[in-house]
């Protein structure tokens, strides 16, 4: 970690308008200076003056303002390249032999019959950065030091696979599996980084775009958080990201990068790849997305090195005595770029040369192919060498490299820099031809004339492939390799669970406070505790887990260099460099990109995290939904909490606070395991079970994710011989009726229990119904095992039946079966065609609203009285009570006055 000294000041510089001049004589003779150097030698010979000034005050650590952005030229000058230790014969070689075949994997992924498409243009882009990457920089699993994490852009995989295949990590059979997992399984490829797809290779998705930049600057943090906490010497870790110019436009990609300045992670570096286009056009045609980025970062307080032309341009850049080439450079958009990458040299002489005497003495003694030939950095290995190099080295920011390529580089002129090349998924025969001439690979036209283009390997005692694999072994390994060398935790037993079983007395307490009171016992187990990773975005108060600041206490790698104002309170604000908690402001994307990685880290680095994310409830799935996918495709672990919960139950907020449907969000990530649970010991259960499936032997590839409550309500103790079973499956009987004679059955789920409970004294005491009361706890779970259930049944017919587990439930209960809940009523209704019984359903659809929770419950007719009304009326439709007692019960309950309920229970934070 860079040392405060190497770290820019939080105010780094500004027009000193309110310094006074301690010596004018001085400052008049540095401004006579300038304006001499503006009379005898020009604007152009004064900026650079200026620009040399600032760049030595900043060698100086004076502090001076940032430039928002340089010419467009070259970070790094000629004179400061360094060597280049690689044999660029060999790797132009192992570069064309990829580069066909990640174009051949695709082209025959369209084969007739087969059709499923691809995208190479991307990769031809990149196909320079990558390589650079893994000949020199990219560090595998068994360098000593845990090795890098590199987030490869999504559309580039065909090139990563291309390299995997000629270092006989991947076989002919697996590439022509591209994009075809199951129809040839075992040898499938998946279409982009899904480590859940091929868990030996990927380690971090990276589609949909734009989740790739957020992950990376997390991943770096994380890194840090781990090695400050003695978990793992993460020290040497580099985290490279690889982007598209056009990606940046999400906001994902910008909106942690301050995070990343403030703390100083130069174990980060993002390589743009910037080939000026998005998938149908140009990123910004009238402008230049390369300075635009630049001003970004520099302004969030990145190191930025652009590598924007290759050495071709060197030449001439040393005969720009005047500026003349660097103004043009200037202020040629990139749209025009992208045309000069289609024409001739006699255009760009003519366009881009022409219009100025001494442009076009410059270049009067190269031919058409030699203009033409006029590169772009990003294609060129010694400048991106040198670049990557620089950004390794650079201590106290972390480093963005802005590469300008073509896209499409290479495949001929039918594919380079063409607004519709992200689409092109197939070369024809004189493509073919022309893309083998320019890689000079000896391939005869018969291969290509007849059939499906062959694939090129070059021997494997070829210099090139003993180059590769002398290169890989150097670096620890190959890259990418995901592998899981965490050994199983050692889990807390029965006693650390106890308290929270035996409820809370006559202290009434939320299902958010009970979860907070089993975390304290678990984060004291000697075993686990420090393993937890807490994370929460600026709300932790809120939850009540400020009780945690004095001992976990706040990561900060600054520590605390100020005097809390809260600082005499017991539970006062404490930051550390060695804190366990993650503090990530208002930021759920960013919180999640923390617990993503955390939950990963037990493959990542071998040890196992257990983070422990806690937000609204609203704000999880429905916000941040398509990095929860991205959790379940890294095969991360973890909890989940979504506090607050409920469309009645955090009073008072609001319709966008209210949230009604986070479960059936959650229903849809195949690896969350959803509950909803109503008492503190099925928490219990719940979390002690998750810790066993997800950090004990055999782990699985879930995560947990559970809703609990601002209400507070009264703990009951755990019941004797409680059904732990139907607790972890989704269902068991929490109350059976203890009046009444007519059977029915209430179904409840989380903050609802307690109203079915008060609903099962009203019926037995004023309508003679004797109905029992069970504990939804998930009926997510209850679905997905009834699905899998008759998945089995239809493919195996000779079998004996089997039965889904809340039919086997209930088959033995009589009467209709009411099932109530604070989420809207899709939530329950997904066990509706498993019930045996009659099943019907009360819930919370449409918008929440603020007001009180017994006004809000009423108005969506789920409170105690309103389940009354709905047991009867299935009661009525089954015969067995008089349909006119259900206008009996709406006018002694005033169910359709929404004042008439009165404003039920108070308490609990907003």
């Amino acid at each position: 970690m860079a040392s405060g000294s190497d770290r820019n000041p939080i105010i780094i510089g500004g027009l000193p308008s309110q310094v006074p001049d301690f010596d004018p004589e001085e400052t008049r003779e540095w401004l006579d200076s300038l304006d001499a150097a503006v009379d005898e030698r020009g604007r152009e010979r004064a900026r650079y003056l200026m620009l040399r000034l600032i760049e030595r005050a900043r060698e100086k650590r004076v502090a001076v303002p940032e430039m928002r952005s340089t010419d467009y030229v070259n970070t790094i000058a000629t004179k400061d390249e360094p060597f280049f230790p690689g044999n660029e014969e060999i790797e132009r070689k192992i570069l064309n032999a990829t580069r066909w075949n990640a174009a051949v994997m695709v082209s025959r992924a369209q084969r007739p019959g087969i059709g499923v498409g691809g995208h190479i243009a991307t990769f031809a882009s990149s196909a320079s950065l990558y390589d650079v990457g893994f000949n020199h920089f990219f560090r595998g699993k068994d360098h000593g030091d845990g090795g890098d994490q590199v987030f490869f852009q999504g559309h580039a995989s065909p090139g990563i696979y291309a390299r995997a295949f000629l270092l006989d990590r991947l076989t002919e059979e697996q590439l022509d599996g591209f994009r075809q997992e199951k129809s040839k399984a075992p040898n499938g490829l998946s279409s982009y980084p899904h480590p859940r797809s091929m868990p030996d290779f990927w380690e971090f998705p990276t589609v949909s775009m734009g989740l790739g930049p957020i992950s990376a600057i997390y991943q770096a943090r994380m890194n840090r958080y781990m090695h400050a906490r003695g978990i793992a010497d993460t020290s040497n870790c580099h985290v490279w990201a690889f982007l598209g110019d056009g990606e940046m436009d999400e906001p994902e990609s910008l909106g942690q990068l301050s995070l990343a300045a403030r703390e100083g992670l130069d174990n980060l570096t993002f390589v743009v790849n910037c080939n000026l286009q998005r998938l149908d056009g140009p990123v910004r045609g009238n402008g230049k997305i390369i300075q635009e980025l630049e001003s970004y970062f520099r302004g969030a307080g990145w190191n930025v090195i652009k590598v924007i032309w290759d050495r071709s341009w060197d030449p001439l850049l040393a005969q720009d005595r005047d500026g003349v080439l660097v103004n043009k450079l200037n202020t040629t958009p990139d749209g025009q770029f992208q045309t000069y990458a289609t024409e001739t040299g006699a255009y760009i002489r003519e366009h881009f040369f022409g219009g100025d005497h001494r442009l076009r003495r410059m270049v009067e003694n190269m031919t058409d192919e030699q203009i033409l030939h006029l590169g772009r950095g990003g294609h060129d290995h010694r400048k991106v060498y040198a670049a990557y190099k620089a950004a390794r080295e650079h201590k106290g920011q972390p480093t963005v490299i802005l590469a300008q390529t073509v896209k499409g580089w290479t495949l001929g002129p039918n594919f380079e820099g063409r607004n519709a090349t992200h689409q092109m998924k197939k070369l024809t025969v004189e493509d073919l031809k022309r893309f083998r001439d320019r890689l000079h690979l000896p391939i005869p036209d018969k291969d290509l004339e007849s059939g499906l283009p062959p694939y090129y390997h070059p021997g494997r005692d070829s210099e090139e492939i003993q180059y590769m694999h002398d290169r890989r072994r150097e670096l620890g390994g190959y890259v990418p390799t995901r592998v899981d060398r965490s050994k199983p935790l050692v889990l807390p037993g029965d006693k650390t669970y106890a308290t929270v079983k035996k409820g809370s007395g006559q202290q009434k307490v939320a299902t958010t406070m009970a979860f907070v009171r089993l975390l304290k016992d678990l984060m004291r187990d000697k075993e686990i505790g420090k393993r937890f990773v807490l994370i929460a975005p600026d709300e932790y108060r809120t939850f009540g887990m400020d009780s945690f600041f004095p001992t976990a206490k706040i990561y900060n790698p600054l520590g605390q260099t100020y005097e809390s104002v809260d600082r005499e309170l017991l539970l006062a604000y404490k930051e550390s460099p060695n804190g366990q908690m993650l503090h990530d402001g208002i930021s759920e994307a960013g919180c999640t990109a923390s617990l993503i990685a955390a939950g990963s880290a037990y493959a990542t680095h071998g040890e196992p995290l257990i983070p422990v994310y806690v937000f609204y409830s609203m704000f999880g799935f429905q916000r941040t939904g398509d990095q929860f996918w991205q959790m379940a495709d890294q095969l991360a672990r973890g909890f989940v909490l979504g506090a607050t919960a409920g469309r009645t139950t955090l009073t008072g907020e609001g319709l966008q606070h209210a949230d009604g449907h986070s479960q059936l969000l959650a229903s849809t990530n195949p690896a969350c395991v959803a509950y909803d649970p109503a008492f503190g010991f099925e928490i219990a259960h719940i979390v002690q079970d998750g810790l066993r499936r997800m950090y004990g032997e055999n782990a699985e590839d879930v995560f947990y994710y559970m809703t609990v409550y601002n209400e507070p309500i009264q703990q009951p103790v755990e019941p004797e011989n409680v059904d732990r079973e139907g607790i972890l499956k989704g269902l068991y009987r929490y109350k059976e009726a203890e009046g009444g004679t007519i059977p029915a059955q209430i179904l409840a789920s989380g903050v609802a229990v307690p109203w079915a409970l008060d609903a099962q004294r009203i019926l037995a005491e004023e309508w003679d119904v004797r109905a029992d009361v069970w504990s939804a706890t998930s009926w997510n779970e209850l679905r997905r095992e009834a699905v899998a259930v008759e998945e089995h049944n239809l493919l195996h017919p000779e079998e004996e039946q089997r039965v889904p587990y809340v039919t086997r439930k209930l088959q033995d209960t009589e009467g209709p079966v009411l099932a109530v809940s604070d989420w809207m009523r899709s939530v329950p209704d997904q066990i509706a065609r498993w019930v045996p019984n009659r099943y019907q359903s009360l819930g919370t659809d449409g918008f929440g609203f603020a007001d009180t929770r017994g006004a809000a419950r009423r108005f969506f007719h789920i409170d105690a009285e309103s389940i009354v009304l709905g047991v009867l009326t299935e009661l009525a439709r089954d015969g067995k009570v008089d349909r006119s007692v259900l206008k009996q019960a709406i006018d002694r309950y005033q169910l359709l006055d929404v004042a008439a309920a009165g404003p039920g229970p108070e308490g609990g934070d907003a």
